[in-house]
């Protein structure tokens, strides 16, 4: 014996029981083991873990407590584990109470064992305690269809919720009535929440659709209303909406309400320059009546001063550029646009008179001073003074002068040499010492020619004025003489000055020259004014190609200038008449950059050509005026299109068609004056808005009755797929509800409308098809109670053919129509009798036929009897086909009348027909 077989021979020996390695010794050893015993109940715990099947059956069957069993299937789970746990928990060994197993049920996890304590528990609320544990969904198909209390199927088919589930669990459950019609009810309601999400769905983008394209639609007055109204139909739906359709909301909202903010902006800036026109004409007109009561009052004044010219001259460059700035921003009224031209003619009239008097004035005052009459005369001729025009001291000094033959032997008299001394006071005050010395000079030589007594009175007042003319000289030379010295000094030194530019060169010798001519006479002596000439000159020929490129830029620009004028004549010689004012507004506005561009200018033909450029610049602006109003004329008659056109009778889509044609036809003519554009548009937009809001809220009374007659389709729809006629007399209703299915078309085109004609179209022809199985039913039960009438007429069938005297059957109470006919026909026929062949064709004929009416099978011999009866309904089919119920009353009709009916074919026939009729009897619920 080897020392391996020894050793496993003394461990069996050895050995306790339940360690044997023999399943069986183990197995008896499990069953002696008392689970009471802690030791033992170890023991247990390690043979229920045991390799043999029947070691672990008969261990577990020792250990009671269901919690020691759930530890151990943690650890390692086995068949007869999850046998004996289940054994325990559903009931079927003793020592668990109810409470306990709920408990321990409640805290199960494991789908297989739940699976089975569902299946086979002792209490209805332990199996629903178990099937609460389980999630699958296959599992809990197989409880409602398997389980055997009624309560657990019906739990476990509701918390089926996916389509597929209830597909099976309504395909398994066929013969459990309620579970079956639960998973159809649970599966149409699905179905219906999906088709209720998906027109939840579907609206939400409808009105996401109308709100998105609201984005986008010209604005009306109901823009904020119909944004509202499409908000509070977001808000009124329950189901919410997917994160995308949200963000698109959300986008869409933030654009129309800016679309709102933008317009309400757009108002008051509308009304701002509303305000803003009215305050620019209140402005035209203040600028208008200034420069009107200017000019009345240089005409109401005795004399003319240049400072009169220089402020009206002032008022009016002010008023030339506060106007074109007004009219930048809104064009002048027509009344206003008179007024500024004829207060401009009357202007010019003055300016170029006044023109006239400067170029020539030096020489008019020397010809005063010379007492040259013929030079007066041509000068004041020249001159032409407006008769209209206040009087100038140098033109009433003139024609005094022309009145009196010599000043200076004309004898002034006492009143005027009065007034020239205190003329000459005022000027010696003021030190005016030029004016004042020629003055004095005149009143002294009027003065020589008064008589002694008169002018010793004066000479005294001559005199001192003379001292204080001499005083004033002293004055003028002791103050003029450091001046001229210091101007001798800066010249010299601004000729000895190369660092300087030519302009600036240019400047300084300009001021220096005229602080020169200043002085006048005053400290001037030769040896200065010489310094001083040959300074300047040194300077003249310093800059004397510096001047000649001026002067020629001067000539360039003069001609660019000229040229200017040139365009902007022969633009307005021959101005397009459809010329859009916009167009005209930039040619002003470049027109206007290059004449600034275009300076310095020889001064002799500036002002020239500065007169006519401001004719020219005033004729264009009044053609942009005259242009702009013709545009506001041609928009006010298409505004009063679009009103006739919104208050007419056309349907709406087709005004809002024409008012497309309106809005075409006004982007084409351009733009009015600023001011009138806006208003203007704002009129004919409102209009069309109308007409465009008409059409919609056509489209939406459209829609709204398409709706209804939705709905009131769906209604009937609802209410026959309910109602199951009881008779074929219920036909009328149904009749009638197709008429007024036919009276709501034409239903609006979609999935709904596709969808609810194909159900109603399935509707029809249910129903249809169960009225015609019920008067089929009618016809085999009303042929069912004739039959002691057939029996009678049998009986008296046999007696004829027995040869005794025929009798007449007495027809049954209440026959009438084609079965009376039948049944006093088959009378007839008794007295008559035909072959008894042909009554046994006749027979087996109707039987053949009433086998096709039952779709049953026919025996070979039959066949030429059914191609020949199949013939015969096509050829009676050809105008009107009959019903099955009508071909049926038919054949009975004719199965009544046909007679004598020999007995023996008759016991033949019979329960073959019986048969058939019976076959065709049965009507399948509803």
């Amino acid at each position: 014996m080897s020392g391996k077989t020894l050793t496993g021979w003394l461990h069996r020996l050895l050995a306790p029981r339940w360690q044997h390695p023999d399943a069986e010794k183990r197995r008896e050893a499990a069953e002696r083991l008392d689970a009471a015993r802690p030791e033992e109940h170890r023991r247990l715990e390690t043979l229920a873990r045991d390799q043999d099947a029947r070691v672990r059956q008969a261990a577990l069957s020792q250990i009671g407590d269901p919690e020691t069993l759930l530890t151990m299937m943690d650890d390692a789970a086995s068949p007869e584990l999850t046998t004996r746990l289940v054994a325990l928990l559903v009931g079927r060994e003793p020592g668990v109470s109810l409470d306990r197993r709920l408990a321990l049920v409640e805290r199960l996890d494991q789908p297989r064992l739940l699976s089975d304590i569902t299946l086979q528990g002792d209490n209805q609320q332990l199996r629903l305690t178990a099937l609460a544990r389980i999630d699958d969904e296959e599992t809990l198909i197989q409880q409602a269809c398997e389980n055997g209390i009624a309560t657990v199927r019906r739990a476990a088919a509701e918390r089926i919720e996916s389509e597929e589930g209830l597909r099976e669990l309504s395909r398994r459950a066929r013969r459990d009535k309620q579970i079956h019609r639960l998973a159809r009810e649970a599966l149409g309601r699905r179905r219906a929440n999906a088709t209720q999400a998906a027109a939840a769905h579907e609206k939400r983008e409808r009105l996401l659709s109308a709100l998105e394209a609201h984005v986008t639609h010209a604005w009306e007055p109901l823009y904020a209303g119909r944004y509202r109204h499409l908000k509070r139909e977001w808000e009124a739906l329950k189901d919410l909406p997917s994160a995308e359709q949200e963000r698109r909301y959300q986008d869409a909202s933030l654009a129309c309400r800016k679309v709102i903010s933008d317009h309400e902006a757009h108002q008051q800036a509308a009304e701002s320059v509303h305000q803003q026109r009215e305050s620019d004409d209140e402005t035209r007109l203040g600028l208008i009546e200034a420069l009107e009561e200017s000019l009345a009052g240089l005409r109401q004044n005795d004399r003319l001063t240049g400072q009169d010219m220089a402020s009206l001259r002032a008022q009016r460059r002010l008023l030339d550029q506060r106007w074109e700035e007004l009219s930048d921003r809104h064009p002048p009224q027509r009344e206003l646009r008179e007024r500024h031209s004829q207060a401009l003619a009357d202007y010019h009239h003055l300016d170029v008179a006044w023109a006239r008097l400067e170029q020539h004035a030096d020489t008019l005052e020397r010809a005063v001073t010379d007492h040259d009459r013929d030079r007066l005369l041509a000068l004041l001729e020249t001159i032409d003074w407006p008769d209209d025009l206040p009087s100038l001291d140098a033109i009433e000094r003139a024609r005094a002068q022309l009145n009196h033959p010599s000043s200076s032997q004309a004898t002034a008299s006492r009143e005027e040499i009065e007034r020239g001394l205190s003329t000459l006071d005022e000027k010696l005050k003021r030190g005016a010492f030029k004016a004042a010395s020629r003055l004095h000079q005149q009143l002294r030589q009027q003065l020589e020619a008064r008589p002694a007594d008169d002018r010793l009175a004066l000479e005294g007042t001559l005199k001192r004025q003379g001292a204080q003319l001499a005083e004033l000289r002293d004055w003028r030379g002791f103050v003029a003489a450091p001046k001229r010295d210091q101007l001798c000094q800066a010249i010299e030194a601004l000729a000895d000055d190369g660092t300087l530019a030519a302009d600036v060169l240019d400047r300084r010798h300009r001021r220096l020259i005229k602080e020169w001519k200043a002085l006048g006479d005053a400290a001037a002596t030769r040896e200065l004014s010489q310094r001083f000439r040959q300074a300047s000159e040194r300077i003249h020929t310093r800059l004397a190609p510096w001047r000649d490129q001026q002067q020629a830029q001067r000539v360039q620009n003069l001609e660019m200038r000229q040229a200017l004028c040139g365009q902007l004549a022969a633009l307005l010689d021959a101005p397009d008449p459809e010329a859009d004012p916009d167009a005209l507004r930039e040619i002003r506005d470049k027109a206007r950059e290059q004449w600034r561009r275009c300076t310095p200018v020889p001064r002799q033909q500036a002002q020239a050509v500065g007169q006519r450029f401001a004719t020219l610049s005033h004729n264009l602006q009044t053609l942009i005026d005259r242009r702009a109003q013709q545009i506001a004329t041609a928009k006010r008659e298409l505004i009063t299109e679009a009103r006739r056109l919104s208050e007419s009778s056309q349907p709406a889509t087709q005004r809002a068609q024409d008012a497309k044609g309106l809005q075409r036809r006004w982007r084409a003519l351009g733009r009015a004056p600023k001011g009138e554009e806006q208003a203007l548009w704002r009129e004919f937009r409102n209009l069309c808005d109308e007409i465009f809001a008409s059409r919609e809220a056509e489209y939406d009374d459209q829609a709204s009755r398409a709706k209804a007659r939705l709905d009131a389709m769906q209604a009937m729809i609802d209410r026959f797929d309910a109602w199951q006629p009881s008779s074929s007399a219920d036909e009328p209703v149904l009749e009638q509800a197709i008429a007024e299915v036919d009276a709501l078309k034409p239903l609006p085109p979609g999935r709904r409308t596709e969808g609810m004609r194909k159900r109603w179209t399935g509707i029809v022809r249910a129903r249809r098809e169960r009225l015609a199985r019920l008067a089929v039913n009618e016809e085999i039960l009303a042929w069912q109670s004739l039959q002691a009438l057939l029996n009678a007429h049998l009986d008296a069938d046999r007696k004829a053919l027995d040869g005794l005297a025929p009798s007449d059957v007495p027809a049954a109470e209440g026959l009438s129509g084609d079965m009376l006919k039948a049944h006093q026909a088959r009378n007839a026929a008794r007295r008559s009798p035909p072959p008894p062949d042909t009554v046994k064709d006749t027979l087996t004929r109707l039987r053949v036929h009433l086998a096709l009416l039952a779709g049953s099978g026919l025996a070979h011999q039959d066949e030429p009897l059914r191609l020949a009866i199949q013939v015969e309904r096509l050829n009676e089919g050809l105008g009107q086909e009959p019903t099955r119920a009508e071909e049926l009353h038919n054949v009975l009709c004719a199965l009544l009348a046909t007679g004598p009916m020999p007995a023996e074919h008759w016991e033949h026939e019979a329960p073959e027909l019986d048969a058939l009729l019976h076959q065709m009897l049965p009507l399948p619920p509803p």
